[in-house]
């Protein structure tokens, strides 16, 4: 965790341990050319009746990734003090100047959120809002969900995501709450590259940690915004801050959550060159090591024959790139395999 010592710049009048209702923001400071002694005000809510568990809850880590904004700001204006056993804090867009953006990266600093983590105090303005997240909120929490999708440029099967965790125990309650969640799918991964999220935070502080993968292209449907909305309050009520039973899938009539991983590279196929993108599967399709994914097009040179790209493992489709003109390296699908070991 950062240094709860350094000073943080950012002010609240928010008191994050007072019993009721309160709505307000964290100024961060941010003088401008057209704003000397500017300030960005970060919308917060907190909801409590004193004792019990605290659950901490944030969308738009990315800018571009909207189920966790719209649950978000329905669950604040319909939870009330009454209704809960202990705090919920609620942060609807986090990385606010990204969201006002439409930009997965912030354009006032170009800081990935789920890269700054634990920040600094001093930092520049993702830092310090990194920073007084995890010196004055999550050290409150007992479990945190940050809500994603794929933004601008990926569309995912809907899907609860967790970490490979080496604690057993805490493994044990965090698949838990993945399983209470209550999406289609859920997805277990190791990252390669973890420092800097906000998920290690958490999960370095010995605390429950849920994200989730709720569709993608830049925009939400009412498929994906029910998810994410029966998933803040299956979380809530799991963890017994509401006092009702979490709505399960089969509750719903709907089969249970399948749970993958990606655990070897040749799970994710990635452009090899530049040009026009034509998948021939789509977004939960089976396939198997070897088939054809799609194939990229020169349509500057059409007499050269497209690239066929093809799986580098068996399962099923859990992600595939949006953008039909593609990059070398862009990520064009992702495999997702069964996990054996739930």
């Amino acid at each position: 965790m950062g240094n709860s010592a350094e000073k943080s710049k950012i002010s609240t009048s928010l008191d994050f341990r007072a019993v009721g209702k309160q709505v307000g923001h964290l100024v961060v400071p941010h003088s401008t050319n057209t704003s000397a002694w500017g300030a960005i005000e970060i919308p917060v809510a907190v909801i409590s009746r004193g004792e019990g568990p605290t659950a901490f809850f944030t969308g738009a880590n990315h800018g571009d990734e909207y189920e966790g904004p719209i649950a978000l700001s329905k669950l604040i204006r319909s939870l009330e003090p009454e209704q809960v056993h202990g705090t919920v804090i609620i942060m609807p867009a986090l990385n606010l100047p990204a969201f006002r953006a439409t930009r997965r990266l912030s354009p006032i600093d170009g800081m990935n959120m789920n890269r700054a983590f634990p920040g600094k105090g001093d930092g520049s303005v993702t830092s310090m809002i990194a920073h007084f997240v995890s010196t004055r909120i999550l050290p409150l929490a007992d479990v945190v969900v940050d809500i994603h999708a794929g933004g601008k440029t990926l569309d995912f099967l809907p899907c609860a995501v967790i970490h490979e965790l080496d604690d057993d125990n805490q493994m044990s309650k965090t698949l838990a709450a993945q399983e209470a969640f209550g999406a289609p799918f859920g997805l277990v991964l190791r990252e390669l590259d973890a420092a800097g999220m906000l998920d290690t935070t958490v999960e370095e502080m010995g605390k429950v940690f849920l994200s989730t993968e709720l569709g993608g292209g830049g925009t939400a449907t009412p498929e994906t915004v029910a998810i994410a909305e029966i998933g803040v309050r299956n979380i809530l009520a799991h963890f017994g801050i509401l006092d009702e039973k979490p709505l399960s899938r089969e509750d719903r009539g709907m089969a249970p959550m399948r749970l993958v991983h990606s655990p070897h590279e040749q799970c994710f196929t990635s452009a090899r060159d530049n040009g026009l993108f034509e998948p021939f599967r789509g977004l939960g399709d089976e396939v198997e090591k070897g088939d054809p994914l799609g194939q990229i097009h020169f349509i500057e040179t059409p007499e050269r024959d497209p690239l066929i790209h093809h799986a580098g493992r068996s399962g099923v489709i859990l992600c595939k790139g949006v953008p039909g003109l593609v990059g070398k390296g862009d990520c064009l699908v992702v495999v997702g395999e069964d996990y054996k070991d739930k």
